[in-house]
């Protein structure tokens, strides 16, 4: 088939090649002018497969005055009078309960897990330059409590597939990871998971990019404006550049696909989450973690780059403005100066903000959509870099009509 991808994303290209890979004719469509401009371009780099747990969970409701109130809490919720953030935010709610948390948490796992064995697969084959890193991830957690809690919640992946963790004290923890030894924040204790990865998304487009160009058309500069329809089947695409037409159309444009699929009222509950991150090139003397780390306590990450370390966090909900937030930006330099004081960079870092496409049950839509010949590949969060491999694949496996190991309902 002759089939469009609307998006050059991590989400867009890697579709585009398990398409390709199955002998399509694919063409893929950017309003940018290169790829991975937006989400992707400075994502927190951590390719978390076994930490797929939604971010509506119970604890949340307790959580929700904290969020409201205070500008520095990790996640900030901005109330706007908009009717899109309002669905999402109640249907966000009404999925806070034990056993829905559960039954996603596991379809998220089982989707990472092979999306890892996807990474590995495409590093193999294709040998791309783009840091990847497979020296596991340690999360630091300030207080026994919440220690206790992470753990519960691994070994009840565990028992359905996760991989195994192990449970470190705080001299463990510093012995993994010498560069907490100076940390001024509390390390009560730690989870270390050794098969997770780590890598650059920005790099792995452009690396996608290249192994692509040359089997894949790219129109670049070329903003999807419309989906022309009728008879219950997309005719068309009204774009910046004229009409195009194709068989098939998947939309995997990230916050995008929510106005976009809305003309057609199929309401995906794609909603922008933005975050921030810093990217600070490191010294000789710099004294950086070499395995991934999360500081549990302030929702921050840490991935090591080559020479660089990508800081990630905050979740502001009500702010889709790509624009810096100088107190949310500080704030970040500040977690990183209190948990690892000694990081000494060769220069102050970049400083980046981007919007995750989420969807209220954090479970992207990997399926087709309301007219017959639409695919969608939308709403990951927070969870594209990681979920990419093993999304594309499904699409790809469910657009020619291959038995998986999902099922209908799940994505």
């Amino acid at each position: 088939m002759n089939i469009v991808v609307v998006g050059a994303g991590i989400i867009g290209l890697t579709t585009a090649y398990y398409l390709r890979r199955d002998g399509h004719q694919v063409t893929v469509l950017e309003r940018n002018n290169s790829v991975g401009q937006e989400t992707s371009y400075a994502n927190g780099a951590q390719l978390s497969y076994n930490f797929v747990t939604p971010l509506a969970e119970p604890s949340v409701l307790t959580k929700l005055p904290f969020w409201l109130t205070d500008k520095n809490a990790p996640l900030h919720f901005k109330v706007r009078p908009d009717m899109n953030q309002w669905r999402w935010g109640l249907k966000f709610l009404s999925l806070c309960r034990t056993h829905v948390t559960q039954k996603y948490t596991l379809s998220l796992l089982k989707l990472a897990l092979e999306s890892r064995e996807l990474y590995h697969e495409l590093m193999s084959k294709e040998l791309l330059d783009c840091d990847f890193s497979s020296k596991g991830k340690l999360l630091i957690y300030s207080n026994e409590e919440s220690l206790s809690a992470a753990a519960r919640q691994l070994q009840f992946q565990v028992t359905h597939g996760g991989d195994k963790y192990q449970q470190l004290s705080r001299e463990e923890c510093l012995q993994l990871e010498p560069a907490l030894i100076s940390s001024q924040q509390t390390v009560f204790g730690g989870l270390f998971m050794s098969k997770e990865d780590s890598a650059d998304s920005y790099k792995f487009c452009q690396e996608m990019y290249l192994r692509l160009k040359n089997d894949v058309h790219f129109m670049f500069n070329t903003d999807v404006k419309k989906l022309n329809a009728s008879a219950g089947k997309i005719t068309s695409l009204q774009t910046s550049a004229g009409e195009l037409q194709f068989d098939a159309y998947v939309v995997a444009n990230g916050v995008g696909a929510q106005s976009l699929l809305q003309r057609h009222q199929a309401n995906p509950l794609v909603y922008p989450l933005k975050g921030y991150s810093l990217t600070y090139t490191l010294s000789q003397e710099s004294e950086a973690p070499l395995c991934s780390v999360s500081d549990i306590a302030n929702k921050v990450v840490y991935a090591r780059l080559g020479n660089r370390l990508r800081v990630a966090g905050m979740v502001d909900v009500g702010d889709a403005s790509k624009d810096l937030n100088n107190h949310r930006i500080n704030l970040l330099k500040k977690q990183v100066s209190s948990f690892f004081p000694n990081l000494r960079a060769s220069a102050d870092p970049v400083c980046w903000a981007g919007l995750r496409p989420a969807r209220p049950s954090s479970s992207p839509l990997i399926k087709q959509g309301s007219l017959s010949n639409l695919w969608l590949n939308i709403g990951h969060g927070s969870l594209g870099f990681t979920l990419s491999t093993g999304s594309a694949k499904l699409l790809a496996d469910r657009i020619a009509g291959r038995q998986t190991q999902f099922s209908d309902r799940e994505f």
